[in-house]
């Protein structure tokens, strides 16, 4: 039921707003390459929280002084914020393990990433914010029906497997949506990452072996990494579900899609994620999804807040709120 209300709480004023008349046209033509050093320092809500009633419902922006310290974990116990004006420690060498929280809101004033898309791509009608699409890649995304975004439909129009089938979101969209905390888990072979989304889980290999040269494709792909130095884990990834969206946006990969993700921990409370996409049938150059997105360490005893895709409250969610709205 936790996933059902979170889901109406999210999705009925998206619905209700406008009937999801366009904001702005969709791009048009693969366009200039994005780079992450280009993108304007906006400010204000972007161009598609604005107008038409606002018909996203954007959070606002966050209030300067206030604080973003959860006041329970998922157990309902109180969680301790760390202490004010105190230095972090310095990371430990090779380390990452513990459970992580975004820290900061993104342009929309979302703490959870990816709500519009990848959060440093997000579709919101910024040009700059476009991928480098080819055309085989630009067709694709068109085909791609989300809920959000610059080409978003109304919720019983989708065809994202996500939330149409409660199909896995698959990788690297475990990264680029509704990323809110993750716990990483580490052995002498490998780094593992807990999703609290769906209890999901990946493997990182970090024995020294080379991703397959042909693989068979699964959700969430072939994963290796290694430390490219004392405070920063490299991985690369090949070999994901094609049939997988990229982000919440509807972005489109192939078989050639390849992942790269620089996990840098900066102190002992704090640490960066940047996800790079390298897919030449899709986009005409790598380009940036996540750029140095922060997180927060949070205590050794916080519980992870569960949510899953049931197929039950989603066929209950499309009969009261989705079907009737469009009807």
């Amino acid at each position: 039921m936790q996933n059902f209300l979170a889901r109406a709480m999210i999705m009925v004023p998206v619905l209700m707003l406008s009937s999801f008349a366009r904001a702005q046209a969709p791009p048009q033509s693969s366009g200039t390459p994005s780079k992450s050093s280009e993108i304007k320092d906006h400010k204000g809500l972007p161009p598609i929280c604005q107008g038409e009633a606002n018909r996203f419902n954007c959070a606002s922006a966050k209030v300067e002084g206030t604080k973003d310290e959860p006041a329970v974990d998922f157990w309902g116990r109180p969680v301790t914020p760390p202490a004010q004006g105190q230095k972090s420690a310095p990371a430990s060498r090779h380390d990452l393990s513990g459970t992580w929280q975004v820290d900061g809101a993104d342009e929309f004033g979302f703490r959870i990433i990816g709500v519009f898309g990848a959060g440093s791509m997000p579709s919101d009608g910024y040009p700059e914010h476009e991928p480098p699409y080819t055309k085989e890649g630009l067709e694709a995304y068109h085909h791609n029906k989300p809920v959000f975004g610059m080409t978003a439909v109304p919720a019983a129009q989708t065809n994202d497997p996500l939330d149409k089938f409660c199909d896995p979101p698959g990788f690297p969209r475990d990264d680029l949506h509704r990323l809110d905390s993750i716990e990483l888990l580490q052995t002498p072979q490998q780094v593992v990452v807990l999703y609290p989304r769906d209890k999901h889980w990946r493997v990182i290999w970090a024995d020294g072996r080379e991703l397959p040269k042909d693989p068979d494709p699964t959700w969430d792909g072939y994963s290796a990494g290694k430390w490219v130095d004392d405070t920063t884990f490299v991985v690369q990834t090949n070999g994901t579900d094609e049939r997988t969206w990229l982000d919440n946006a509807g972005r489109p990969h192939s078989d050639a899609l390849r992942v790269e993700e620089r996990f840098h921990r900066v102190d002992h409370d704090h640490m960066q994620l940047t996800v790079t996409l390298d897919d030449p049938k899709m986009y005409t150059k790598p380009w940036v999804a996540l750029d140095k997105q922060p997180f927060k360490l949070m205590p050794p005893d916080f519980s992870l807040n569960e949510t899953r895709c049931s197929p039950s409250e989603l066929a209950n969610y499309d009969s009261l709120v989705s079907t009737p709205i469009v009807k």
